[in-house]
């Protein structure tokens, strides 16, 4: 027989339940530690060491005199800066991993030809990437880029590097274009997220520019309960 987990993990089990079941959702208050110290008969020592784990690993957040709340555990990314996505995930002491799913050269469609500042027809650079989280998809990259500035890129490990390393090793970048929206996906790009069909998305389309050379040109998914977007504006 298996021995039974430490009193602090039976608290931290009962939380995560009523967490990932959805029971207590977002800024959820969660009981108190004399409550729980009570409940589960620990001291109160044993239940602030198992919330005071869970607020480590992100799933709770304490507010001085206020309580403890479920932490909002969705990823944020800047509107204003281009970062490295595995760099993103790495400084929030997670796991990152992606899926390869294309690499090849193809001839610009009207769409792309238009975004990315070439004749139609023009053979550029696409990859297709699905970015991972933990082993959870938080975002579906697909991205065209013009051979013109960026000639090595397809020969990339892009299992190693992401596009964005590539295009900034080339070319630091020097202009971005945001466009930002909430899209419905079709049930491929559903099964590529691990999402339902009618989970609602956001979608963000972005150029980048070094100097004056258009660079590359991304359409970028990310699924609406896992990510939100940040910007933010000083003014003098």
């Amino acid at each position: 027989m298996g021995s039974t987990p430490p009193l602090y993990l039976q608290i931290q089990q009962h939380l995560l339940e009523k967490i990932q079941g959805g029971e207590w959702e977002a800024h959820h208050q969660i009981p108190p530690e004399e409550q729980l110290a009570r409940d589960f008969g620990v001291s109160r020592m044993t239940a602030n060491k198992a919330i005071r784990d869970l607020v480590q690993q992100g799933y709770l957040t304490r507010q001085p005199g206020l309580g403890t709340f479920v932490a909002d555990r969705k990823v944020e990314s800047s509107l204003v800066d281009v970062h490295n996505i595995a760099e993103e995930v790495r400084g929030r002491g997670h796991l990152y991993s992606n899926d390869v799913l294309l690499a090849e050269a193809i001839a610009a469609d009207d769409e792309v030809a238009l975004r990315l500042g070439v004749r139609l027809g023009t053979r550029v650079f696409h990859t297709r990437i699905v970015h991972r989280e933990n082993g959870v998809p938080i975002q579906l990259e697909e991205r065209f880029v013009n051979p013109r500035w960026v000639p090595d890129y397809l020969e990339t490990d892009f299992s190693r590097h992401t596009p964005n390393e590539v295009l900034v090793a080339a070319c630091p970048i020097t202009d971005i274009e945001h466009v930002v929206e909430a899209v419905l996906v079709d049930a491929a790009t559903a099964r590529r997220l691990e999402i339902e069909v009618n989970r609602p998305c956001l979608s963000m389309t972005r150029r980048t520019w070094s100097g004056d050379h258009l660079i590359s040109y991304a359409r970028l998914l990310h699924p609406g309960e896992r990510y939100k977007l940040r910007s933010s504006l000083r003014r003098s």
